[in-house]
């Protein structure tokens, strides 16, 4: 299972009412959850499995199902990561301490142990799926690469390792070892009072990010836009299915596009992006 089997999913099942749906069926306690049961559900095809044949497929399907706490949401097995985010408007999308993942590595600190045992791997192409969810209704729906999306990692662990370098320079601080970017000790004269410093990441989100390729429909009940660069789409060997459903579904649109490099804008990557319209 990959991307295109997903969006191919998508255009038979375009569950607008994602939070009811799925608190129905008592598999979700929030609205990130149900969109985030609704994700795997596209990728795995169970959308109407018993709670045993879903169980069954989705480990056919995945190797990791992860927690809240760190990335990826999921792992496809031998195939891409996954990690799933919602908002509610135009918003920009809260990463906490994990910065933009350009790619996942097996060796990235913020990764579960038990991810990085889920399968053998060294690093993983990562899909930001991002929902609009306004009162329980998915409005719009986004997935995009992280090597389309975000920049190399070496850019944010140059900039937290300068962080780092200037906060331990501070004279007369007690810091400890941490993987934070700092914590601090004895503070108060006592010496019981410590101190966390910690990064807050967030990025833009993708239909921002990429305004100068796709614009959405605000008459329509749901928009759905997916960036893939072209080295990645050739490496699918089901394009053909979803290129054929494009022509007997007018809701589904595929288009070549340019987008700007992550790493050096300068250069413009080609692209397919694929819309969904209702």
């Amino acid at each position: 299972m990959n991307i295109i089997n997903a969006i191919i999913n998508l255009v038979s099942n375009p569950v607008i009412k994602v939070a009811a749906t799925y608190k129905s069926k008592n598999r979700a306690n929030s609205v990130g959850d149900a969109l985030e049961e609704y994700v795997k559900d596209l990728f795995a095809g169970t959308f109407d499995a018993s709670k045993k044949a879903r169980i069954i497929k989705w480990n056919q399907v995945f190797s990791y199902l992860g927690g809240s706490n760190s990335p990826p949401d999921a792992m496809l097995k031998e195939g891409d990561a996954i990690e799933v985010k919602k908002i509610e408007s135009d918003s920009q999308i809260a990463l906490n301490s994990s910065y933009p993942k350009h790619k996942l590595y097996c060796d990235d600190s913020k990764i579960a142990k038990k991810c990085k045992q889920a399968e053998q791997w060294n690093e993983k192409d990562i899909i930001y799926i991002v929902g609009i969810v306004n009162n329980g209704l998915l409005k719009s729906l986004c997935m995009v690469y992280g090597l389309d999306y975000c920049a190399s990692k070496e850019c944010y662990e140059s900039l937290l390792n300068r962080i780092k370098d200037g906060v331990v320079s501070i004279p007369d601080v007690d810091f400890c070892s941490t993987k934070e970017i700092a914590h601090i000790n004895k503070i108060d004269p006592l010496k019981i009072t410590y101190m966390r410093v910690r990064g807050m990441w967030g990025i833009e989100n993708p239909w921002h990010v990429f305004d100068y390729v796709y614009e959405r429909d605000n008459d329509a009940e749901f928009n759905f836009m997916c960036i893939i660069n072209e080295d990645k789409w050739k490496t699918f060997a089901n394009t053909k299915d979803l290129e054929k459903l494009s022509l007997s579904d007018e809701s589904l649109k595929i288009s070549d596009v340019k987008i700007q490099d992550p790493d050096n804008p300068a250069v413009l990557n080609k692209a397919k992006l694929i819309t969904i319209t209702k």
